[in-house]
């Protein structure tokens, strides 16, 4: 006779609690899985404060899909650029920048993971600091902000390739 049948009923139950709980546990970590055909801006394409504007108008890209867009004048002028957008494990991330006399003087978050609470509470302090490291650093060459990996990550790819745009 199996030793978990009659003589030891205890350990029977220990063991059907134990996988019980670490069945639980399993269950509660799962994140919903997000729709990658959706995007969330976070804030609606705003217009280059540049002087004059180049024929594709201010700003560029409408900021969806992986397009590039530029506008400014001259080397020494005010430049608008949007970087790709880059899927991250939780959703898509896109940055839009200024560049004035070759120094970059605006990094704006266009679209970001924004689709649950959790997304949200992250990115609220992430996407300001990533801002100031992206205006300090004047490059893409920035530190992960900690709890925020892919974010960081998918910020400054698109960071890079706005800067790539603009020549910067």
């Amino acid at each position: 006779m199996h030793a978990l049948r009659k003589n030891r009923p205890l350990r029977r139950i220990v063991l059907a609690s134990a996988a019980t709980v670490s069945g639980m546990v399993l269950l509660l970590s799962l994140k919903p899985h997000e729709s990658p055909g959706i995007t969330v801006s976070a804030s609606s394409p705003a217009p280059s404060s540049s002087a004059s504007a180049s024929p594709g108008g201010p700003g560029g890209s409408s900021g969806s899909g992986g397009s590039k867009g530029s506008s400014g004048s001259s080397s020494t002028g005010t430049r608008t650029a949007t970087g790709d957008t880059v899927q991250t494990r939780w959703g898509p991330v896109q940055v839009r920048i200024t560049v004035k006399g070759g120094k970059l003087t605006e990094v704006t978050a266009v679209t970001y993971p924004t689709e649950n609470p959790r997304d949200q509470e992250i990115n609220s302090y992430a996407i300001p600091q990533l801002r100031r490291e992206a205006l300090a650093a004047q490059s893409a060459d920035i530190d992960t902000v900690s709890g925020a990996t892919y974010t960081s990550e998918g910020y400054r790819q698109s960071l890079q390739s706005a800067l790539d745009s603009v020549g910067v």
